[in-house]
């Protein structure tokens, strides 16, 4: 028997297949799937085993064996696999870096795999195990093939447990417990507590733990009194770390639907009912209901013995998402996001593996979870740009969930109230089903919107960043109890600092980038290389004293806010939210204490949900209109209308209040009117005249090198590769700097090919590839192949 495997080895002429000899031991053992240790030239590394088969074309006296099993179970599943390949094959990338990403960080760590007993195993099962030698604790790879086999029949019944010690990033984590020993009891005189201590232990045949003893408010002094008597002996027990053991849920129960959810909810039914692997983009206003469609089509799901997957876009939606999918379905949800640890993460993903939870809830990589056997796939507010991987792999989840949708034959639901183009466009033409949602569930109207024009204001002598509109807004508030929302997507403190001598601004060295200015830091900061460097109040270039601040982010923002208000402030931003679990800290803060303004950027502008919210603000809407991107008017669509859905979700009305300089905008009339058609349309016939999404579709090259004239060359000698491959009908734009021409010290250069049909695009992206994965080698030249991009800078 021979395993074809696939190296964990990240250079590209080893981005393929190897054969190696299954060790006739390990014959019944080893399966598609399972990690393994195997010798490539004088190392011994992981590989991952995607195929077994009978023979080989090839000498098969040259094929080296696997040396040994690191798992008692596969970590992969056949689907998964298959969908690794075709994705490393699309996406232009190596065949394990696509593996790597499916798998949890805790994987990738040093790790033990470990057999012993099980609470359940038999007494002849411990006469095997004692036969063999075993300690009671046995690393997996230390086992030969015979004990191998000999285990396996007792690892199926469930007598012998697999588990994995992560060594680097965490352990399994141990909590202290007691055991009852039940000897016969002696006199306890009037150590009344003790008895009653004992009579609550005892319940437990096998263990209780310690904190639950104390928790039913015993003392640690009479608990040492029964181990001193022998009554209860003190263990150490495998505790899974689960984020959301201490939260207390209140129970949610469905809601009845109106008529547009359950329209939406009968035609998506249909679909599960009859595994049909149809795409659905549910287009729901703000404050729809649009989670309750997607509760309650789970929950049909679930009553059908099959599982679902839901993906939110943004780590700060995650807490919230989370306590409805608890409070709904209860421990039956698993949770997978980037601000667990890894060990957290890694019980988690363990939990769906091991089939112990029918819905899994997560950002982007949750789309890789191990879920077998799925009923449903729901990608929250689709339009997001987060969904899309911007390293390597740079893979978009949309993708990936109709992969996995055709192979289980299930529906994907795409649910947005601002979806992007190309999904619109897609409902369209009839390649998605479109579900409209044009009322909100709970209120009758959408909240009252106006734009504030900032030139007008300054020329009235208001040079601040709130309008007079919105602080009389915020004030009216404050008196009533009610809480407002502020967006402005720009964080720090000023934007930069310069010379009013000279002229002057300090400019990250690494990057072509200006620094911004953080006061709480009182530095400099580069927001793309990380650079920092100190304030000085003298200008570098003239050695002038007349040096200030401009432009204003959020920490200025809430400065200003104070003292304008005199209230307590949330501000939540990358500088707020780094630390673990702060995101749900500061929106309980929000919440629980009523804290007048919740002040941002984009991360507070989607699926956030307050009752006491009824107001509002955005104080710059222009930001991202200005940006080298033809998405940036779509962009700045979306964030107004998302962060304007905030307000007035419930019982009291709402108001939003935009601040441009740019009132004529349509992206921002069209967005004040809440007309997505109005906009669809508009912006459709742009991009039919620019020749951009959704009437092509595009492919980004990005070539970066210490020396502009290396990139120069790189991407004339693409663009000419080019040429010769695709058709006529295709369009080459570039070479040319990229919008930042330079990023942690590397120059950026960059070509667009649009295209409508190209049959051997992939080939020649491969192609191309490779080149210049060996120029890499020679000279540290990189390129990144970016398909179906979402930012072109």
């Amino acid at each position: 028997m021979y395993a074809s495997i696939i190296v964990s080895v990240s250079a590209s002429d080893v981005n393929k297949v190897f054969e190696y000899k299954i060790p006739d031991g390990l014959t019944d053992f080893i399966a598609v799937g399972h990690r393994v240790l195997v010798p490539f030239g004088p190392r011994q590394i992981q590989g991952y085993v995607i195929d077994i088969k009978n023979e080989v074309g090839y000498d098969p006296s040259k094929i080296k064996p696997i040396t040994r099993a690191l798992d008692v179970k596969p970590v992969l599943t056949a689907e998964l696999i298959k969908l690794a390949k075709d994705l490393a094959d699309y996406y232009v990338t190596s065949y394990i870096s696509v593996i790597e990403t499916i798998l949890p960080a805790a994987l990738k760590s040093k790790s033990k795999k470990m057999l012993s007993l099980s609470e359940d195993s038999t007494e002849q099962t411990e006469v095997i195990w004692h036969g063999m030698n075993l300690p009671p604790k046995i690393e997996v790879k230390t086992l030969s093939a015979r004990q191998l086999a000999e285990l396996k029949p007792l690892i199926r019944r469930g007598e012998v447990e697999e588990e994995t010690i992560i060594t680097q990033h965490t352990k399994k984590k141990y909590a202290r417990a007691l055991k009852p020993t039940f000897i016969p009891r002696g006199d306890f005189g009037r150590a009344y507590k003790q008895l009653e201590l004992l009579d609550f232990i005892e319940q437990y045949d096998e263990h209780v733990l310690q904190s639950e003893v104390i928790d039913n408010g015993y003392t640690q002094g009479t608990i040492n009194e029964l181990v001193k008597k022998g009554y209860v002996e003190k263990v150490d027990v495998v505790s899974g770390r689960d984020p959301y053991k201490s939260r207390v849920f209140e129970e949610d129960l469905p809601k009845e639907l109106n008529a547009e959810q359950q329209n939406a909810y009968d035609k998506i039914s249909h679909s599960v009912d009859h595994d049909l692997a149809e795409t659905f983009l549910l287009h729901g206003v703000t404050g729809s209901g649009k989670t309750e469609v997607y509760l309650q089509v789970i929950q049909k799901v679930l009553d059908k013995e099959r599982t679902a997957l839901m993906l939110v876009p943004e780590i700060a939606l995650t807490p919230q998402m989370v306590n409805r999918f608890k409070a709904r379905f209860g421990d039956d949800v698993a949770v997978l996001h980037s601000g667990l640890s890894h060990g957290e993460k890694y019980d988690e993903w363990l939990k769906v593996k091991n089939q112990q939870a029918g819905v899994v809830v997560g950002a982007r990589s949750s789309v890789f979870a191990p879920v077998e056997n799925l009923g449903v796939i729901i990608i929250d507010e689709e339009h997001e740009t987060t969904y899309k991987q911007q390293d390597r792999p740079m893979y978009h989840a949309t993708e990936v969930a109709k992969y996995r949708s055709k192979y289980y034959n299930c529906p994907v639901i795409l649910g947005s109230a601002t979806p992007s183009l190309e999904s619109f466009a897609r409902s369209e033409r009839g390649v998605y089903t479109r579900l409209e949602l044009n009322h909100r569930a709970v209120t009758k109207t959408l909240p009252e919107t106006k734009t504030v024009d900032m030139s007008e204001e300054h020329r009235k002598g208001n040079t601040s960043i709130v309008s007079e509109a919105l602080r009389e807004a915020i004030n009216l508030r404050i008196g009533r109890g009610e809480q407002t929302v502020l967006l402005l997507n720009r964080r720090g403190y000023a934007n930069f600092q310069i010379c009013q001598s000279c002229g002057h601004v300090p400019n990250c060295p690494n990057c072509d980038i200006s620094l911004t200015y953080h006061k709480m830091q009182h530095s400099l900061l580069c927001h793309y290389c990380g650079y920092e460097a100190g304030v000085t109040r003298e200008c570098d270039n003239c050695d002038s004293d007349d040096v200030t601040f401009r432009g204003t982010g959020t920490e200025k923002v809430e400065e200003t806010l104070r003292d304008m208000f005199n209230v307590d402030i949330v501000r939540m931003d990358n500088d707020t939210t780094s630390r673990k679990g702060m995101h749900e800290k500061l929106l309980n803060t929000f919440e629980n204490e009523k804290i007048p303004i919740l002040l941002g950027t984009q991360m507070i502008a989607k699926g956030l949900d307050y009752p006491n919210v009824t107001l509002v603000g955005v104080l710059n809407a222009d930001t991202m209109l200005n940006l080298p991107d033809f998405r940036a008017n779509e962009k700045t669509y979306q964030l107004l209308t998302q962060v304007a859905g905030r307000a007035g979700r419930h019982e009291l009305s709402g108001e939003v209040i935009f601040q441009t300089y740019n009132p004529e905008h349509y992206a921002i009339e069209l967005a004040e009117s809440n007309d997505y058609a109005a906009f669809y349309e508009k912006e459709l016939a742009f991009r039919r005249l620019a020749r951009y999404s959704p009437y092509y579709f595009h492919v980004l090259f990005t070539v970066s090198h210490e020396q502009v004239k290396k990139c120069l060359e790189a991407t004339t000698h693409i663009h000419k590769e080019l040429v010769d491959s695709v058709t006529d009908k295709a369009i080459i734009v570039g070479p040319s700097p990229s919008p930042i021409e330079r990023i942690n010290r590397q120059y950026r250069f960059q070509i667009l090919l649009k295209y409508k049909s190209e049959p051997n695009l992939i080939d020649v992206l491969h192609k191309i590839n490779e080149y210049y994965n060996e120029r890499y080698k020679k000279d540290k030249l990189s390129l990144k192949i970016d398909v179906d991009p979402k930012y072109i800078m």
